[in-house]
């Protein structure tokens, strides 16, 4: 089954979910659009030329068998604790970074410095839910210029355990005008995480081609 087969879903507007709206739109793939704020949902999914559609994250949840939780690592728990078994059986994106503000203007990790946000999430979830880490790898700002870059694309890299998933959310990554690289199992989300050596507020330190990544990787 390709992407066309499913119906994915953004919860959260703000400036990861926003930006990945957007991308999703110029790069032709439909979604829903959700938020705890529905005028704002509805607001960013009347400029998306027809392919956002605004509903509630209950919705959201009901409709959507991908759904890309482009929220705070907190506030993403909350939702696997409110929605738990409705979750079964859907593929979640994980964009989150374990980071809070650090006082000084910058961030830094509110969990463990070993630790990762997104196998911290895939143990909360419930059976059968398919957790991916993608979309996370680099900054919001970048997230807009770099995407549809030419000659050559620029990519975002993504962790999964299972190999279906993460070709379903490969096809998301090209959607949203990016080549997508797997760096392997959810036990290597923390090198695409904030701080990690493959992030771009990290040891990798800024946009990268395929042939870059794979070196990398």
């Amino acid at each position: 089954m390709t992407i066309s087969d499913h119906t994915v879903a953004i919860i959260g507007t703000g400036n990861i979910g926003s930006r990945l709206a957007a991308n999703f739109a110029a790069g032709g793939q439909d979604f829903l659009l959700a938020d705890r704020n529905q005028d704002t949902a509805r607001k960013i999914a009347a400029d998306l030329n027809g392919h956002a559609q605004a509903v509630t994250i209950d919705e959201a949840v009901d409709r959507a068998d991908m759904l890309v939780i482009a929220l705070w690592l907190d506030a993403f728990e909350q939702i696997i604790a409110q929605y738990g078994g409705r979750l079964a059986g859907k593929v979640i994106v994980d964009p989150s970074n374990g980071i809070g503000p650090d006082g000084s203007g910058g961030f830094r990790k509110v969990i463990g410095e070993q630790e990762s946000s997104g196998q911290i999430l895939a143990g909360l979830l419930p059976p059968g839910a398919r957790l991916v880490k993608a979309f996370g790898t680099l900054s919001a700002p970048t997230l807009s210029a770099a995407a549809r870059r030419e000659p050559e694309r620029a990519v975002q890299f993504y962790a999964a355990d299972d190999a279906a998933a993460g070709d379903l959310v490969a096809e998301l990554i090209r959607a949203g005008g990016y080549e997508p690289v797997r760096v392997g199992g959810l036990d290597q989300s923390i090198r695409i995480e904030m701080f990690g050596d493959l992030h771009e507020v990290g040891g990798l330190g800024r946009v990268v081609t395929r042939s870059e990544a794979l070196a990398a990787v």
